[in-house]
């Protein structure tokens, strides 16, 4: 057999934290095809036997190659997809040398074969990879079409992941995380942001992941999604209550807003020249606390934190600004005096 090898990934362990959890190291192909095969148009014509085999890196592999008998470099680990140009080079073949090369290539442990543009393996060929319990799967997408997205899902399954405790709301395209110790209102604040348009992503358990460390994204546990808890109501629907327009699947982390009680607090920014950040999943977040008392409109403190973030996201920082219009005022009397 010919000397295989495969360059595989070795993910970097994550910083520990009691909530986080790292990047996975595998995923099932049941559960990938169970999660993803509505939006990947993909339908099982292979054996269910191979459900449980592992999906290690996060990418697609065609592999063109590997069926001419060269598996130096063959990404073992990676779903396969056989597209148009792997399924005329082995219609080229005589029956037996087809055969062949594609026992050759289920004997390499790979996850899964793929067959794109819906078309069908030879009957012959179905049958080797359910011999070796490799599942099989048509997808109607064009190759490269279904590569692309298979690769946005395997991204957002291998992401790191921690969960945060708080309300994740998204209040004029801002994603804010509101986060508090119990009885400082955050319930009672996302209420009053929702009546204001906000949407609610998650309450109390916010989900979040990193996606290729350029963006943190926040969802829900399906089973939570659109419910929040309020003291003394209990659990609501916030969907049903003040419409669907009010709930959101996920959002981007641009901002973390915590809660304080006014005693709580010793020594405050007023001004905002310091800028403080959290570390969520290795990547800084911007972060604020509001002090809590009683008469104090926190939504409306909250909604002006998320216009703020929006100026600071264009490049206009008003602690910055209005500190260089007043040392500009003390050196323009200071030269007047001289």
């Amino acid at each position: 057999m010919a000397d295989t090898f495969s360059p595989h990934i070795i993910f970097p362990p994550m910083p520990d934290r009691s909530s986080k959890t790292p990047r996975p190291l595998t995923l099932k192909v049941g559960d990938f095809f169970h999660r993803h095969s509505q939006e990947l148009h993909m339908t099982r014509v292979g054996t269910k036997a191979g459900y449980d085999r592992q999906i290690l890196e996060p990418t697609i592999n065609r592999p063109g190659l590997a069926l001419t008998g060269f598996y130096k470099y063959f990404a073992l680990h990676r779903i396969q997809v056989i597209g148009l140009a792997e399924r005329s080079y082995l219609r080229h073949l005589s029956a037996a040398n087809a055969e062949k090369r594609f026992h050759d290539l289920c004997r390499q442990n790979i996850p899964c074969v793929v067959v794109s543009r819906d078309q069908a393996l030879p009957d012959a060929l179905l049958a080797i990879a359910n011999e070796a319990e490799i599942s099989v799967f048509q997808t109607s997408m064009v190759t490269m079409n279904y590569i692309n997205a298979a690769t946005v899902r395997l991204d957002w399954e291998f992401a790191p992941s921690t969960t945060e405790h708080g309300c994740m709301v998204d209040v004029m395209g801002i994603g804010i995380l509101i986060r508090g110790d119990s009885g400082t209102g955050k319930s009672e604040t996302v209420l009053a942001l929702l009546r204001r348009g906000a949407s609610l992503v998650a309450d109390d358990m916010v989900r979040v992941r990193n996606i290729e460390d350029r963006e943190l994204i926040a969802t829900a546990p399906e089973l939570g999604r659109s419910y929040m808890e309020v003291r003394g109501l209990g659990i609501i629907n916030v969907a049903a209550l003040f419409g669907v327009g009010t709930f959101r699947t996920e959002k981007r982390l641009d901002l973390v807003v915590s809660l304080r009680r006014e005693e709580d607090m010793n020594d405050m920014e007023r001004v905002g020249l310091d800028r403080e950040s959290i570390d969520v999943l290795g990547m800084d977040v911007p972060h604020i606390e509001l002090p809590v008392a009683p008469g104090r409109d926190m939504a409306q403190l909250v909604e002006v934190a998320a216009l703020d973030q929006k100026l600071k996201a264009l490049g206009h920082d008003s602690a910055v600004e209005f500190n260089k219009k007043l040392l500009k005022k003390m050196r323009d009397e200071r030269k007047s005096v001289v």
